[in-house]
This record gives C-alpha cells, sequence and structure tokens, in this order.
C-alpha cells in the first residue's frame, strides 16, 4: 500500500512541479526580467538566457514530466492490481487520469499563468535543478532541435504585438488613453516621410534676405512666427532663416538699417524623402527647430518644424492662436486629416482645435490641394 502512495506522489507532484514550472516559462515576459535585472536582481539575467534559450528549460521540463507519467502510472497499475486485484485496474485507472488532468494540468498551469510574478524566483530555482537532473536528455533535445530549426532567425516581437500591448495597458488602466495614443503613433513613424507632414512651400511665409528690420517689422504677417525663412532674390532660393527676437532686439537698439541678411542663420536641408524619425534626430543633434525640405531636384518642396513632429506624436494639430483666417484653419484641419488617414494615426479630437504655435502658412489654394493629394 505504502508503495502505491509513493507511486503516486511521483506521478501527481513532480508532474505538478513541472506543469508550473512550464506555466510560469511560458507566461514570464522579457521586459519583466529586464526590470528585475535592472533593479540589482542577479537571477533576473539567468533566467533571462533560459527565457531566450527557452529550448533547454523546456526540455528539462518535459522529460522530468515524461518520466514522472510514465513510471508514476506504471507503478500505480502495478500496485494496484497486488492491492486490489486486477478487477480495480479499470478504476485505478480512470482514478488516475481525472487526477493527472486536473491535479497536474489545469490547476498548477492555470496558478502559473495567475501567479507567475510571485512564483517566478523558486521556479526558476527548480528548473535549474531540473536541468542537472535531466541533463543528457537535454543535449540530446539540443542536438534534434538545432537540426529542424537550423535556418530560422525570427522576431519574437513584432510592432503590432507591441501596438497591441499597448492598446491592453490602455484597457487595464495602466495606460492613459493619451499615453496609448502616443505609443500608437510613435510605432507608426517608421513609414512617415518628412514630406507627408511638411508645410508645403506655397504655404511657407517667407522672407527677401535683403529686406531691412524696419521693413521686416512694418510687414504685420512676420510678427506671428518666430522663426521666417529667408531667400535671395528668388523663394525657390532660401539661403536660411531669421529669429523674430533678434530682430526685435536689433531694432531695440537702433540697428534699423540692418538687413535681415545680416541675422541669418543656416537652415538644415532635408531631402523630401527622409524618414520622420531621421529628421527629428538631426534637429535634436543640431539643436534646430526647423529644416527645409527639398525635392530630388534640389527645389524647395516645403518646411518642417520640431512642432510638425510633436503633433504628429501627439495626434493633434496644432494651430496658430493669432490666425483668425478661417481658411488657414480650415487648410491645417484638412492637412491634418489627410495624413492621419494614409498613416492612421490615432487623433486626439477633444484638442483638434487647440490653439498653439505652429510653422508659417499662407492662404489654401489649388496647387497645394493637389500635391496633397499626390
Amino acid at each position: 500500500m505504502i508503495t502505491l502512495f509513493i507511486y503516486l506522489f511521483l506521478a501527481l507532484f513532480v508532474s505538478f512541479l513541472c506543469s508550473i514550472m512550464e506555466s510560469v516559462l511560458l507566461s514570464i515576459p522579457q521586459a519583466y526580467l529586464i526590470v528585475k535585472q535592472d533593479e540589482g536582481k542577479t537571477w533576473a539575467g539567468a533566467f533571462m538566457k533560459l527565457k531566450v534559450n527557452i529550448d533547454k528549460p523546456l526540455s528539462a521540463i518535459l522529460t522530468l514530466n515524461t518520466i514522472a507519467h510514465t513510471i508514476g502510472a506504471a507503478g500505480v497499475g502495478a500496485q494496484a492490481v497486488k492491492v486490489f486485484g486486477e478487477a480495480s485496474f479499470g478504476v485505478v485507472s480512470a482514478v488516475l487520469t481525472f487526477l493527472i488532468l486536473f491535479v497536474t494540468e489545469i490547476i498548477p498551469k492555470t496558478l502559473g499563468a495567475r501567479y507567475w510574478r510571485k512564483l517566478t524566483k523558486p521556479v526558476y530555482s527548480i528548473i535549474r535543478v531540473t536541468i542537472f537532473l535531466t541533463y543528457p536528455f537535454v543535449i540530446l533535445s539540443a542536438l534534434v532541435t538545432k537540426l529542424l530549426s537550423k535556418n530560422a532567425n525570427e522576431n519574437t516581437t513584432s510592432r503590432e504585438e507591441i501596438a497591441a500591448l499597448a492598446s491592453i495597458g490602455a484597457d487595464e488602466g495602466l495606460f492613459t488613453n493619451k499615453e496609448n495614443k502616443i505609443l500608437q503613433n510613435i510605432l507608426r513613424l517608421k513609414n512617415v516621410r518628412v514630406r507627408e507632414i511638411m508645410t508645403p512651400r506655397v504655404v511657407v511665409a517667407s522672407a527677401d534676405e535683403n529686406l531691412k528690420l524696419q521693413e521686416f517689422l512694418e510687414n504685420k504677417e512676420f510678427l506671428r512666427f518666430s522663426r521666417i525663412p529667408i531667400y535671395d532674390n528668388d523663394v525657390e532660393n532660401i539661403t536660411g532663416y531669421v529669429l523674430r527676437q533678434e530682430v526685435f532686439e536689433n531694432l531695440a537698439e537702433g540697428q534699423k538699417e540692418l538687413t535681415l541678411k545680416d541675422l541669418k542663420h543656416k537652415i538644415l536641408t532635408i531631402p523630401n524623402q527622409t524618414v520622420l524619425l531621421n529628421l527629428w534626430e538631426q534637429l535634436l543633434e543640431n539643436q534646430e527647430h526647423i529644416a527645409l525640405i527639398v525635392d530630388e531636384y534640389g527645389g524647395v518642396d516645403g518646411i518642417v518644424s520640431l512642432e510638425d513632429i510633436i503633433e504628429t506624436l501627439l495626434g493633434l494639430e496644432i494651430l496658430d492662436e493669432k490666425d483668425t483666417v478661417t481658411d488657414m484653419q480650415k487648410y491645417a484641419r484638412e492637412r491634418w486629416k489627410r495624413r492621419q488617414t494614409k498613416y492612421k494615426f490615432i487623433i486626439d479630437l477633444e484638442h483638434l482645435d487647440a490653439p498653439s504655435d505652429i510653422t508659417s502658412l499662407k492662404d489654401k489654394n489649388e496647387e497645394d490641394d493637389e500635391r496633397l493629394e499626390n
């Protein structure tokens, strides 16, 4: 009778541990282990290696589980016949099957999936012992797996999965809706070219670099913007930009005869097919706020500012609070709607009309509409 319970213990308890180990191993995300490793938990780094090379611990767990099931079930059956007779074999087999299903599969795997955070550290220790006990089988399994997956090199995580996780986090209250929108939009930036978010040339307010500061001041259109592109004779020949603040400072000092050329700053020039993230990095690296966008022939295509990038991330169109022209506001909204429709950006409808600063705009015209449609 004692031998019967020993075999039953082997079949149930060992298999119970194996199922918990397997469930925790498969449930724990690598991000959690990275966080724990950054917190100084040495076991997390070792567990991460097992998670990355998951074939090794899985082979050990499944080997031990199979041995426990096979030996335990055979032993229980043999001892049951000795103790209760052959007539009891069918009943014992049915009871054992029920116990294996619920006690060693359903219950432990449910516990492992639900409480993996609490079980991570002890499970790691048990997995190490399991690998040691079944090491020959682990090596054999590794060789077979290597042959079967010789050329396999697939990413374990995709952008779509990260986006889905962000949505789940928002549903569970981990992220606010606004945070989720930003995360979703960041993941879409990979496919956005600067031409898609720029302010087109035909609606950029620019000034002749030979214009005197006093004449510049008299043009109210320029006073709304902090940075104004300047050109030499032809608007297609953008040579740089001036800061409105520097113009005011020089005027305050009585330098009315100076020209915009005297205050000119170099402007960053970027091809219109540049990826938006690359432009962002270049603007930050050069400590600039605007860039000149050129086409494949070197012609001026438009202007992009840090604000354009930020509004793309935030999912809202930023309008100029000093802009009282309805057409300009309508144009800005339509330009943003085209952009978010094409790239499926998540927009913040509550703040779509929020006032703020924007890259200089002029009245809407038919030529720009056609370019945006293309």
